[in-house]
């Protein structure tokens, strides 16, 4: 996975996401989730991509529920 994705928590969400100083795209997924693992390369490339002008932040619905659920 790439260095430059971020992987949010509930603890995190709000410094990676809400107060990012760039915009973001945020990829809800689950380990489970067969279209999830099939967009991974495209979030990938998308990191490189648009470093420095886009930030690609995932959360793990399934560690951390309670996020997906607020957002």
């Amino acid at each position: 996975m790439s260095d430059l994705i971020k992987h949010a928590t509930e603890k995190t969400f709000e410094a990676d996401v809400l107060n990012s100083e760039l915009p973001v795209l945020v990829d809800y997924w689950a380990p489970w989730c067969g279209p999830c693992k099939a967009i991974a390369p495209l979030l990938e490339e998308v990191s490189r991509d648009y470093e420095g002008r886009v930030q690609v932040v995932k959360v793990d619905v399934q560690d951390h529920p309670e996020v997906a659920a607020r957002f």
